[in-house]
């Protein structure tokens, strides 16, 4: 759901952003904030990066997030009606989340937009909160940190910036810490010495703690994310979520649980488990190794099929993609592994283009960490997978 600085100053619940909030907004003679910033009109496209915009979005992200509106007329910071933005097409979106992402350094991502009226035409840009300030712009060798100060924009002083740089060195290292402890929670008590284990934990780098998701609203993620988990990867696999009561999720400490179903002799092999955390945090576990080849046969539990794994990675993505959407979560940082305990090197088997079985390689562990930016399905990861002595292969960032 969103919360805009417009819900909040209107008293208005979380829910959509709309043209009626807008115009209610600017009936009530909103004034501009450290978090609220009105513009009458876009810049041109061209040279879009040489215009204010970078400043404007650096200077929200570093005073906390906030929103930019554009098509509005103020006086005295105070909103007084409606001007027509300009047209705000594909191309100038891009142009837009570009200078986000290339004119300011740590770059920008998760930017909001959204593209309000018809005939008196706004566009409004929800700016994250970030945890990677300070946020810099550059222009030719000269270099500043831009900040909210009230409803004007100044410049950060050296021990401004070097508060944050401290926080932003705290930050990181408690979000480690975190991402350390969840993973080892989600990785506990598997059986993980007979057959290999992928578990997979996504801990927002800023937790909501506004509110808790109820058992209707937990269970609405998962048949999200079954729903999204489709347009990853197809079928040719077992996915957890269909071993799971996913859509009767169960209570936990802080957190809601999708339980295993698979729990016949026969369906051991599938057992897959997930939860959502209040706090937007999200784990799935599920058993990868010891598939099952044939109507009668198995494989060792030392012996993981690839697309296994995709699956896995699949449902996992859309977990959290479903949660960020419900919890207004921008960005994740993320663990995937596979847990092997026994003597046995890793097997991770694939098919060929005739459909025979072929041993894709042999690891000792696989250890893969992301940074997931759920708003605009960018995922960006640094993975390895670490093998016997000189076998890594290293994995390169790509969008979901």
């Amino acid at each position: 759901m969103t919360f805009t600085p417009l819900h909040r100053a209107l008293g208005l619940a979380p829910g959509p952003f709309t043209d009626d909030i807008l115009d209610a907004a600017i009936s009530a003679g909103i004034t501009e904030t450290d978090d609220l910033d009105w513009k009458s009109e876009l810049p041109p496209v061209n040279g879009i990066s040489q215009t204010d915009i970078p400043k404007d979005i650096a200077a929200m992200a570093n005073s906390g997030g906030g929103m930019i509106v554009y098509g509005v007329e103020e006086v005295e910071k105070a909103a007084t009606g409606r001007k027509d933005a300009g047209d705000f097409t594909e191309r100038y979106e891009r142009a837009y989340r570009s200078a986000a992402v290339t004119a300011i350094s740590p770059p920008i991502f998760g930017l909001i937009i959204h593209r309000l009226g018809t005939d008196v035409r706004a566009v409004a840009v929800e700016v994250p909160a970030s945890v990677d300030g300070p946020h810099l712009i550059y222009k030719n060798d000269l270099f500043g940190a831009p900040i909210r100060n009230d409803a004007d924009t100044a410049w950060m002083k050296e021990r401004q910036i070097e508060t944050m740089y401290r926080a932003r060195f705290d930050e990181r290292r408690r979000t480690s810490d975190a991402v350390d402890s969840l993973y080892e929670e989600a990785a506990a008590g598997r059986d993980s010495e007979k057959r290999a284990w992928l578990v997979a934990i996504a801990h927002p780098r800023i937790p909501d703690l506004t509110s808790r998701p109820d058992r209707a609203q937990a269970s609405n993620i998962f048949s999200r994310a079954e729903a999204i988990t489709l347009t990853y990867s197809s079928r040719n696999g077992v996915h957890p979520f269909e071993n799971m009561e996913a859509l009767n999720p169960r209570p936990g400490l802080r957190r809601w649980g999708a339980v295993n179903a698979a729990t016949g002799e026969r369906e051991i092999w599938k057992e897959a488990w997930a939860e959502i955390h209040h706090d937007g945090s999200v784990m799935l576990a599920a058993a990868v190794g010891g598939h099952r080849m044939s109507t009668d046969g198995f494989h060792h539990g030392w012996q993981v099929e690839s697309r296994g794994i995709e699956c896995c990675v699949a449902d996992f993505s859309a977990l959290v993609r479903a949660t960020a959407e419900v919890r207004s979560v921008e960005e994740y940082e993320v663990r995937v592994g596979i847990e092997w305990g026994g003597r046995e090197a890793l097997q991770i088997l694939t098919v060929d283009w005739s459909g025979q079985t072929y041993d894709g390689g042999r690891f000792l562990a696989i250890v893969a960490n992301w940074l997931f930016y759920p708003a605009s399905h960018e995922l960006c990861w640094g993975a390895v997978f670490e093998g016997e002595p000189g076998s890594g292969v290293e994995l390169c960032g790509d969008v979901v």
